[in-house]
């Protein structure tokens, strides 16, 4: 289905659109998940309406309660924290928490998370018809328990096959959230789009730790943690970049975005969309902030639409 312009500038109102499968988003900004619990929670802070689509923290068959305190720590430009997942579990989050998103009349997708393509699988299945449920965001980050500790995120055979179980079972648009600790991303986005992925989101956090001098140990309990935050947009950017090289499907970047002029530098490296997170606990504000800032400079720029960002980046002045 094609866009049919009707918010060009006789309207007023600039062309903010974009797709994500079938999927329609008013705009290209989403929450990332972790950092915007299930949204209820920012319902006094921010304008939830205004955003292109909320993604709730990660969802697991069974209900987790998480990692022991310390779990979050501030660096250097960013964040490490090392929750460990917790959340209510799918049974609870349907009854307890899809009323309320689906009220937000914002698309609502659903991260999910599991330790075997079984459990992947079942989790869908649950969410499978669930009024508002608008889109699948699977989590291939965690390990595989049956295969050993390996995690689906750096096997790409693994990614591809967990990629096809969910598939087989959902209806909405399924997005595969890609981690960064791996040899190469290029490979993992090609085969999560060969396994049927409608999207990819990338990238998730970054492995790293942080040391109390005085006492000599770990700042985190789990001693090591996720990295997120504009310490790591560079990165996130060069994988974006490189992942819209060699697949076709929508590409959603992550990592560091605090502002438009930073979700804008994503678009051009070839994201449809973009996810706000680590910024969230900084300005709750940031992703309502993004939006208003994107509008404002399609406007200044007389786009027709934020679509003719997508994949913009010159290159042809490099010799």
């Amino acid at each position: 289905m094609e866009f049919v312009n009707t918010r060009g500038p006789e309207s007023g109102e600039p062309d903010l659109r974009v797709k994500i499968g079938s999927l329609e988003l008013a705009n290209p900004v989403m929450t990332a998940s972790g950092t915007f619990g299930y949204a209820s929670e920012f319902e006094e802070l921010m304008n939830l309406q205004k955003l292109g689509a909320v993604i709730v923290k990660g969802i697991s068959l069974e209900p987790r309660p998480g990692n022991p305190p310390p779990r979050i720590v501030e660096t250097a430009c960013g964040m490490l924290n090392a929750i460990g997942l917790q959340n209510v579990g799918v049974d609870r989050f349907i009854t307890e928490k899809m009323p309320y998103l689906h009220g937000l009349n914002v698309p609502v997708i659903v991260n999910i998370l599991g330790g075997s393509i079984e459990e992947y699988r079942e989790i869908t299945k649950r969410l499978e018809g669930v009024p508002g449920v608008a889109g699948i965001e699977v989590n291939i980050s965690c390990p595989n328990v049956k295969e050993g500790g390996v995690a689906f995120g750096g096997d790409p055979k693994m990614a591809a096959a967990v990629t096809t179980a969910v598939k087989e079972v959902c209806s909405v648009p399924v997005i595969v959230k890609l981690s960064p600790n791996v040899t190469d991303i290029k490979e993992m986005a090609y085969a999560v789009q060969e396994g049927g992925a409608d999207s990819i989101s990338l990238i998730n956090t970054l492995i790293g730790m942080a040391i109390d001098l005085k006492k000599k140990r770990p700042e985190l309990a789990n001693v090591i943690g996720g990295l997120s935050g504009p310490a790591i947009k560079p990165v996130a950017l060069r994988m974006v970049f490189d992942a819209s090289q060699v697949v076709s499907i929508p590409l959603i970047g992550i990592g560091g975005i605090e502002s438009a002029e930073d979700a804008l530098e994503f678009m051009l490296a070839g994201a449809s969309a973009v996810q706000v997170g680590t910024a969230n606990f900084v300005n709750p504000r940031a992703s309502e902030d993004v939006v208003d800032g994107i509008r404002e400079y399609v406007l200044e720029e007389k786009l027709e639409s934020v679509r003719e960002m997508i994949g913009g980046l010159r290159l042809d002045w490099i010799r």
